[in-house]
């Protein structure tokens, strides 16, 4: 096996647990491992550090994923990995869920590995190289484990890019998923995409969020930013909101949301879809004066990264300083951040330019995480990707 020294000091990260060794933290490569390879890291002085997968064309050259040097990294390895992580997300499946993360790459020892299960279906998405060379046993596994009707590739995020790896998007095992499946999510039932849905199919990680917001719903009249298939809109429905407006820039996930009202005999008179641009139909609100009692403000990724953060914070501010002039007198903001850059300081000093520009007084009432399928290894703070705020604007 290829082994990495470290330069002298930055072992630090490694001895804490920390799953990224940075290119420029290599001092010695002994051999010549190819992108994906399996290789033992030292630290300057000789010491065994951990197992990780080496990769030359990413600015993170190593992912760490064992740090017992008597361990061996076979299929029986990840095979005990993947166990003990399904394992652990069983008792959020019911009859009223059949839908999560089962796999959370770093954060269940698996770097480079989603997986997502719906229905009987499986959706996968692999981002390291390291994964992508036993993708074959983690398949082999996966059937073993959860028998499921399929296991779908959707491995089309630009993250692969940075690993020297190709888009994929198909069947890898079993049956194609229909076009629309339909799964259920805290007794809400949704038709979703897996082939040509955004992610891996569904936004799981708010399915705590969507339920806690609903809540406060109740009589209200609610707008639904960046709506893809209607995850808040449909637990405001349920939750008896007077109405409903979605917006979203895609028509595919408009459709899907017609769909997923129908699906559950919602009143389809209570919603009304809009296909736009969120900030210019924001603006066309303001200008006609509408108004609303809850505004849901769910945008994707504005900060793929640190060197993005100053030109997201410029959309974060003025996408929430939009919202709140939009609210009732003592109306609720319910504003998210799926970007890991962005942490939750950040995100609070963001809204506060937000009000202030806006000219509004604004308390936070509740503060929104990801759910428990997606954890957070304490060693990896970066795992920590979602954040949300409800807001009253005064």
């Amino acid at each position: 096996m290829v082994e990495i020294v470290l330069k002298k000091g930055k072992e630090k990260a490694a001895l804490q647990r920390h799953p990224w060794v940075f290119s420029g933290a290599l001092d010695k490569v002994k051999g010549k491992p190819e992108d994906g390879d399996v290789v033992k890291v030292f630290a300057f002085d000789n010491e065994f550090l951990a197992y990780g997968y080496f990769n030359g064309n990413s600015r993170v050259a190593v992912r760490l994923l064992e740090w017992d040097e008597n361990q061996i990294i076979n299929k029986e390895w990840y095979q005990n990995r993947l166990q003990q992580a399904i394992a652990s997300r069983q008792f959020i499946l019911s009859d009223k869920t059949d839908t999560c993360r089962l796999v959370f790459s770093e954060a269940d020892f698996l770097p480079g590995l989603i997986v997502d299960k719906y229905a009987n279906f499986l959706s996968l998405q692999i981002l390291s190289s390291g994964i992508e060379q036993v993708k074959n046993d983690i398949v082999e596994i996966l059937k073993a484990e959860l028998n499921p009707k399929g296991i779908f590739d959707k491995s089309d995020a630009t993250a692969r890019g940075h690993e020297g790896l190709p888009i994929e998007n198909g069947l890898l095992w079993g049956e194609n998923p229909p076009e629309f499946l339909e799964v259920k999510e805290n007794g809400i039932a949704y038709n979703i995409n897996i082939a040509e849905g955004q992610k891996s199919g569904f936004y799981c990680d708010q399915r705590d969020n969507r339920k806690i917001l609903a809540s406060y719903t109740k009589g209200k009249k609610v707008l639904d930013c960046f709506s893809y298939s209607g995850g808040f809109s449909l637990n405001s429905l349920a939750n008896n909101a007077s109405s409903i407006t979605s917006v979203d820039s895609s028509g595919l996930a408009l459709e899907t949301l017609k769909q997923n009202v129908e699906l559950n005999k919602f009143d389809s008179t209570k919603i009304t879809s809009i296909q736009s641009d969120v900030n210019k139909q924001l603006r066309t609100f303001k200008e006609s004066g509408e108004l609303f009692d809850v505004i849901i403000l769910d945008p994707p990724k504005y900060a793929p990264s640190r060197s993005a953060l100053d030109r997201a914070a410029r959309a974060y501010k003025d996408l929430n300083r939009l919202g709140m002039l939009l609210l009732e007198k003592g109306g609720l903001l319910a504003t998210f951040s799926c970007s890991g850059a962005v942490d939750i300081d950040t995100f609070k000093q963001i809204i506060a330019w937000a009000a202030l520009d806006a000219g509004k007084e604004v308390q936070i009432i509740k503060q929104f995480c990801q759910p428990e399928d997606h954890p957070v290894r304490i060693s990896f703070p970066e795992g920590e990707y979602l954040k949300g705020l409800l807001l009253r604007v005064l």
